[in-house]
């Protein structure tokens, strides 16, 4: 059986991050997998964690459990059978409701394949602060349905953040564990803690997207001698726009900082060729992280995410003229 961890949290809260650090700290004799999944088409989270050393399955363009949660089985599947991970760790987008994924996990059809563990949520404080979020069914019944709350970015914590995650641990906590953490460090070791939360929760939340059916098994690609395109995607009261280019393309690096710097949009991530060779990307509000490598990724792709509609067209125009080699 492969033991297995959900890893929910709501958009910018620090998955992928966190999920990066446990790969990098697993014991050393452990095959590991990751099923990732995203709001958008473009598949940036695939290409931060190919480099994680675990196998990687894709499911891109909205949420594991739409068309009948056949995306999901079908990852899912790939990896328990053809790669047999001792641990498996599922990040479901940001947007994504973690009721039906755990009625999957928990289904009679994967007793003899899944030993579910403790699920982790990732909760950036300071989105308790924002009732957009708060006010949002995925935002709650994530909280709801973890094993563990990872209140992330304790670093960038304001004492009015850290006022309403003490009031929300009083009256939501239930005697479940908040760990207080930076850029995802966590401990391994609890991954290995029991699932205990059982609670039941609602049986839907808002779950709509204008994705097409037959989407979700595979990130976005270039076909042909094609050079760039553009993905839109949107759903549960957000747009996703995304972009992805060929490997010849080679993006300024003050200016690409500064275009994600300023683009009016509410998240921003991506992996993008420069002339040093790699930058990745990742925004949240006003927070900018970014991280440079001397090895150049196979193509570049970014993406941004909002609550309202944006100038596509300006912020593509801006983005095109950010090219040293067409």
């Amino acid at each position: 059986m492969t033991k297995t961890n959900l890893i929910t949290g709501f958009l910018g809260s620090g998955k992928t991050t966190t999920i990066l650090h446990l790969l990098a700290n697993k014991p050393c004799d452990e095959k590991w997998a990751v099923l990732v999944n995203e709001f958008g088409e473009v598949g940036i989270d695939g290409a931060l964690l190919a480099d994680g050393g675990a196998l990687l399955k894709e499911i891109p363009g909205g949420c594991m459990c739409c068309v009948n949660g056949l995306p999901m089985q079908v990852g899912l599947n790939t990896l328990l059978r053809q790669g047999k991970p001792d641990r498996l760790l599922i990040e479901p987008t940001g947007l994504g409701h973690p009721k039906q994924i755990l009625d999957m996990l928990t289904a009679e059809v994967y007793q003899p394949w899944i030993d579910l563990r403790a699920t982790l949520c990732l909760l950036d404080p300071r989105s308790l602060l924002d009732d957009r979020a708060v006010n949002n069914d995925n935002f709650r019944d994530q909280l709801a349905s973890a094993d563990i709350i990872v209140a992330n970015k304790n670093d960038r914590s304001t004492d009015e953040s850290r006022r309403a995650l003490a009031e929300w641990q009083q009256s939501n906590a239930d005697g479940r564990d908040v760990v207080l953490a930076e850029n995802g460090q966590i401990d391994v070791s609890l991954l290995d803690l029991p699932r205990q939360n059982l609670r039941e929760l609602p049986s839907s939340a808002e779950h709509s997207h204008t994705h097409e059916a037959n989407r979700g098994l595979a990130a976005l690609s270039l076909p042909g001698h094609q050079r760039w395109r553009r993905s839109i995607n949107s759903g549960q009261g957000y747009v996703a726009c995304g972009w992805i280019f060929d490997a010849e393309t080679v993006f300024d690096t003050v200016g690409i900082l500064e275009w994600a710097r300023l683009a009016p949009v509410s998240r921003v991530k991506g992996v993008l060729r420069i002339a040093e060779g790699l930058v990745r990307i990742n925004r949240q509000g006003d927070d900018l992280h970014i991280e440079t490598q001397g090895v150049a990724p196979p193509d570049s792709r970014i993406e941004l995410i909002n609550s309202e509609e944006t100038d596509w067209n300006s912020l593509q125009s801006a983005l095109l003229r950010l090219r040293l080699s067409l």
